[in-house]
This record gives C-alpha cells, structure tokens and sequence, in this order.
C-alpha cells in the first residue's frame, strides 16, 4: 500500500482509563471483527489480563478504514497502563507516528498521563488529546479539557470528546487519526530494514518477531534476513500481520506493521531493539535504550526435579517481556532456582503468576529487594543483588542504594497526608505545583527500597485511592545500610536474610522472628530464634520443645522413681538440643516470605 494511506498510532493513558474499550470500538467501527464474536477488551488476549482488569503486554493490530473513497491502513498498537509496564509504552512509540492520548473525564490528569505525554514528545509523535467516559453522568469534561490545556499547551478545540463504551465520538477520533496523525516516511526502494519492537516464541514457527518496516520490504519470497546486533542469519517462515489473529501475507512494505516468523529456535538470537534487515551490511536502526531491573526477586521451584522446567519457562517468557532479566541461583535451603529482575512489585507478580498458570510450576519467591552499590576498601564497585552478595562488613567501604524520581498526582484534600507519608519514607520534597484548585502535582527525591515495600498501598490509603504515582531512576546515594540474618537453632537461614536500614534493623528482626516463631513446627527440643547482625544479636525468641509426659504410664511408685524419668528425659533433650538440626518445610518458608 502506498505509504501516504498509512497511519501507524498507538494509544497512551494512565490505567483504567479505557484504551481497550476504545480500541474495541476502533475494531468495531473499522469492521476489523465482526460484532457478533466481539468481546469486551478483545486485544487483552490473557485470562490474567481480564481477571485484574489491567493490560499487560502491548497488542498491534491492522484496520482498514474507508473515508472520501480512499481506504486507509491504520496500525494500532494498545499499551499497558500501569507504571511497571512503562517499557511496553517506550517501544510502542518507537513504532508509531501518532499517539492517542486517552484521559478520564471523570478522574482527570493521572502521574502516567503526565509521563506518557512527555515520552510521547520526546519520541516526537503526533498526539491526539481525547476525553473518555463522557456517558458517565458525573464526568468533568470542560474543567478536565482547561486542566489539559493548562498542563500541556493543548488548544479547547483539538481535544475529543468520546465515550469507548457507547461509541459516542469514535467515528470522529478515526477521522482525526486519518487526517493529523503523519505517514511513515521510508524508502520502499532501499534495502529491507525493520525494527523489532516485540517477540513472542510460537512452538511450530520458533522465534515470532512484532516488526515495523522502515525501508524496503519483506517478502515471502525472499527467505534470508539478518539480525544485524545478533550478527545471526535465517530463513523465515512466514510474513504477516495481526487482525488481531496472525494472517499471512505475501509481503510487508516500508510503512507497514506485522510480524516475521523467523523459523530460530534460539530464543536468545532474537532481541527486542534489534534491526532485522536483508543483508548484514545494511545500517542499523536506533534501538531502545537498555531497561535496567529496579527489583529482584529469587524464585525456586517447590519440586525442585522441576527446575529445567522453570529455566525453559523463563527462557520463553523472558521473549515476550524483554524487561526482566534472570540468572541462577542456589540455596541450601530453597534448592536451584533463579534471581530475577523486574521493573517493579506488579511486574514481578505478574510473571511468577504467568509462570505458575501457563507451565503449571508450583513457586516460592524471596522477599523483593532493589540492587545496592557497594564500594569496597580497595575503591572495587560491587552490585549486590541479594543479602548473601554482600561483601564481609571489614571490606565495605560505603554502601549506595538507588534513588528514584517519583511523581505524585493527588486530590488537593489529601496533601497533608501525602506529604506525611513520604517524609515518614525518607523522601525528600523537589517541587510541589497546583495545576488546577482540585489537583496537586508532587515530586519526590525517594529511595527506590521504599517504594518496593508498599509505598503503593500506603498512598492509596492516605488519599481514598485518588492519588496515581510514576518514577524514573535518579542515581546511588550513600546510606547506612546493615545485613540483618535470621538464626533458626544458631544457623543462619539465607532465604530470610534482609539488607535494612541501621537505625531499623533491631525493629525489623524483632517483628521477623515473632512471625516466624508463630509459623514454625515444634521440635522435640527447644528452638532458638535470633536476628543478628554479624555477631551482634537484636532479638530472640524460643520455640518451647513438644513436651511427652513420662510418668503417664506410671500407676504409683516412690517419688524418687518419677525424678529419675524426668531426668532421663532432660538429658535426653539436652543431647537433642545439642545434636539435632532444624528442618523448615518448605510451606514455612511460603508463609513468612508472603507476611
């Protein structure tokens, strides 16, 4: 198809704001998919997806659109809305020209509506302001339309107004897209060159690339391609485009949005960012920015004869969501298993989650910590991922944890407790704005270990659950920061090792064990529970041993006679204490890591 009857455009907003209910309607309207097999949130293809209500993984989709006689190709890509999923935003606009952006008109300017629009800016796409919802009796349109104006230099008439769920405005939206949004501009005579912006593995045609050519095009007859940052050839399989089923096609132009089926059962070959051309000596295209994990997580199999299963698991879903990394890990208490980085808490519990639906693994995952710097006697910079990383206290030179830039949206009421609760997390206050008298813009200086420890449910507790939050990394910051260790019978127990802050630690070690004494089986002998710190211990707590009364077989007898079999028994568990091992089910270890 001829470029200029091209649009590529994806659709950008804060969650909940209904970007899947919109795209259900383009697909409606556009006669994409017959209404008859159409379903609410059509492109949110996982029953995960559904069940939360959330996207999580980006969806493109081809429509033909016919307006003045002219059919136009509309390539749409849905993104995901929540802060955790802010890289499937990143590579949608690296595909596109246009962007819609979709803002509640009930609820207003959200933190990720904030952090989309500037992405959007940088990546220098066309957007298109739309208000959604405004069936709903209660929406605020007019004041919302001002607050967009005034927050991003929109002008009153260029912002839409559509209601997703009746269809209300739809019809304009496409027209806006057809005549604002730009064509893709390519060189369809150059040599074939595309940029990959999403993989999945597919278990007859292997490696399945999501591409948007640039230049040239890709046909199915020309089978050799070139994965130029790989530095790997293959013969495809096939071409085609998402309706939003896989359909194959003869060939894919400058322009246009489909998908390649590399036939590559390797799927480290392939790279999310990587340029797929037809000959290895053509220039490659910019690609994405490295996404580095804020979160680590160890996850291990509760069988562990099933840890090849979740290696090949991780392998497979790791192509499909190129922003979590993993590597193995052991433990003498968990077995094999892997430690894994996420970009955020939702992030990484929506992939155990994937990981236990669809390869049927049964999981425990370690408490989440973020990624500390540390700088040692000899100026060496170590990364440390997990507790047991952390280098012998005579060794340490400083220690630095992460800082990140966070962005608070709130309801003008609620400021006092905002404000409270991010002092009360360490945080430190850059600049505070009132857009409008019903909203508050926060930014905050916090580090990243607070926001991992249910910074997120505090702040929807402080503000009803009006209040939305985006982060970007800052930089490393010294802190004072102890490795606290949890001794189970005077053996420290590495799962439930924790990096925590100095001035906390005896708090925190003190709450740790009383759990832990409540979830832990009796032994035949006394179990001492300690947090220390090196040598140094904060709290204990004893697990009292499961008592046997001796004398119940006895019917009388000397007084003496009864002293004696006491005795025997305290002796018996001296030697016990002395000698016996502590074993902790493994269904303890799921208990106090979820608490």
């Amino acid at each position: 198809m001829n470029q200029q009857h091209i649009r590529n455009f994806c659709i950008i907003a804060h969650i909940d704001h209904g970007k899947s209910t919109l795209a259900d309607r383009f697909l409606e309207l556009t006669g994409t998919v017959e209404k008859r097999v159409l379903k609410e949130q059509t492109l949110d293809s996982m029953d995960l997806e559904r069940e939360k209500g959330i996207t999580i993984k980006l969806k493109s989709v081809r429509m033909a659109y016919e307006t003045n006689g002219q059919t136009y190709q509309l390539n749409l890509i849905d993104t995901p809305g929540h802060v955790d999923f802010s890289y499937e935003v990143s590579r949608s606009l690296a595909a596109c020209e246009g962007a819609v952006l979709v803002v509640d008109a009930t609820q207003g300017i959200q933190a990720q509506t904030v952090s989309n629009v500037y992405k959007a800016i940088d990546a220098g796409l066309k957007i298109l302001p739309v208000l959604n919802k405004i069936d709903v009796k209660q929406n605020e349109a007019d004041r919302i339309a001002k607050d967009l104006c005034d927050t991003f230099g929109f002008k009153n008439d260029e912002i839409l107004k559509v209601s997703a769920k009746t269809g209300e405005g739809v019809a304009q939206l496409l027209e806006a897209i057809v005549a604002k949004v730009p064509d893709p501009s390519g060189n369809t005579a150059g040599v074939a060159r595309a940029l990959i912006f999403d993989t999945f593995y597919d278990e007859y045609l292997g490696v399945v690339a999501s591409i948007r050519v640039v230049d040239g095009e890709f046909s199915a007859f020309n089978h050799t391609v070139h994965f130029l940052a790989a530095g790997k050839a293959s013969d495809f399989q096939e071409v085609g485009i998402y309706t939003p089923a896989r359909k194959r096609v003869e060939k894919l132009v400058a322009g246009e949005v489909g998908y390649i089926a590399t036939g590559l059962k390797d799927i480290k070959a392939v790279h999310v960012g990587d340029t797929i051309a037809a000959e290895q000596s053509a220039e490659p295209l910019p690609g994405y920015k490295a996404v580095k994990p804020f979160v680590f997580v160890s996850i291990f199999p509760i069988d562990n004869d099933k840890f090849p299963q979740l290696r090949d698991a991780l392998e497979k879903l790791s192509l499909s969501d190129a922003s979590f990394s993993f590597e193995p890990e052991s433990s003498s208490a968990l077995g094999f298993g892997f430690r894994c980085g996420f970009l955020g808490l939702l992030h990484a519990d929506i992939v155990q989650e994937r990981l236990e639906r669809e390869y049927n693994l049964a999981l425990i995952s370690t408490t989440p910590m973020v990624e500390y710097k540390v700088l040692t006697t000899s100026n060496e910079e170590v990364f440390v991922k997990r507790p047991a990383e952390l280098p012998e206290i005579t060794r340490i030179q400083e220690i630095q944890e992460p800082w990140i830039l966070l962005t608070i949206v709130s309801p003008a009421e609620y400021v006092g407790g905002v404000i409270t609760l991010c002092e009360k997390r360490r945080g430190v206050l850059r600049k505070m704005d009132y857009p409008s008298e019903q909203r508050v813009v926060f930014e905050y200086e916090l580090p990243l270990s607070e926001l991992v420890f249910n910074f997120f449910d505090d702040l929807k507790t402080v503000s009803s659950g009006y209040a939305s939050l985006d982060y970007e990394f800052l930089d490393y910051r010294p802190v004072k920061a102890v490795k606290l260790d949890i001794l189970v019978h005077g053996s420290a127990v590495e799962p439930l090792s924790k990096i925590v802050l100095k001035d906390s630690a005896e708090e925190i070690g003190k709450e740790l064990i009383h759990k832990l004494k409540d979830i832990l089986p009796r032994q035949q002998f006394r179990v001492s529970l300690q947090a220390a710190i090196g040598g140094k211990i904060l709290a204990r707590e004893d697990i009292p041993a499961m008592r046997k009364n001796v004398l119940a077989k006895m019917s009388g007898g000397h007084r003496e006679r009864k002293d004696k079999l006491l005795e025997i028994q305290k002796e018996g568990k001296k030697r016990m204490k002395r000698l016996g091992s502590v074993d902790i089910p493994q269904e303890a270890f799921r208990q106090i890591l979820k608490t």
